[in-house]
């Protein structure tokens, strides 16, 4: 593969291209229900989510899921997610995005942690797969760190350099995997975290998509 002309993006997919927070919520709750627990509102969603996740089901019951409540929950919320998620589709301008900055000879790729046979073929599905170097997803069991992932990937692209890299997520966990892996990174609020929340690492932080690639544009060039 050879080298791009500059600037590449690593999108992050749940919440970031792909617009599924009803789905989440949905699946969330449905893994509260579980345990007896009350359902939640994405706003407090967005104020108490964290990674890793066991962490978060313990801000909302005031301690850490056991191994076995744990399974359960886990268990639940992948199941009701794959059925929610049939109604979702990509974050409103995403697909053009994705065009423009590929006709513009520049590189794009996607790193998620949501498992790898389960992204590939829905990215597949809305048809934008031909404008990723790479799409990867997460293999093994949930709840590890982004950030060796991020180095992974990084390497795994060839010919990109990460300092000309801007990973675009939802979730402060994306930025700091983009820092660690000597990348930048922009946030955007129309996911899963709290604007308060991502103003916290230190990154910009954008409303939308389009404002997102414009700033990842100018930090790259």
């Amino acid at each position: 593969m050879g080298m791009y002309t500059g600037a590449h993006i690593v999108w992050d997919w749940n919440g970031t291209l792909f617009h599924d927070n009803e789905a989440i919520i949905a699946a969330t709750n449905a893994a509260f229900a579980e345990l007896g627990l009350e359902p939640i509102t994405l706003e407090r969603y967005r104020e108490l989510y964290c990674v890793p996740v066991p962490r978060f089901y313990e801000r909302l019951m005031g301690r850490l899921p056991t191994g076995d409540e744990w399974q359960v929950m886990d268990a639940a919320f992948h199941r009701h997610y794959t059925e929610h998620r049939q109604r979702c589709g990509l974050t409103e301008g995403a697909a053009e995005l994705l065009a423009g900055w590929g006709t513009a000879g520049r590189s794009q790729s996607i790193l998620s942690m949501y498992g790898h046979d389960d992204l590939v073929p829905l990215v597949r599905g809305f048809g934008i797969e031909p404008h990723f170097l790479r799409v990867d997803g997460r293999s093994g069991p949930s709840g590890g760190s982004k950030a060796e992932h991020m180095v992974r990937h990084l390497a795994a692209l060839g010919g990109v350099e990460p300092g000309r890299t801007v990973v675009i997520g939802d979730a402060a966990d994306d930025a700091v995997a983009a820092l660690h892996a000597g990348a930048r990174a922009v946030l955007y609020t129309g996911g899963s975290h709290s604007r308060a929340g991502l103003e916290g690492v230190g990154v910009p932080v954008v409303d939308t998509l389009a404002e997102a690639v414009a700033e990842a544009e100018r930090m790259a060039s």
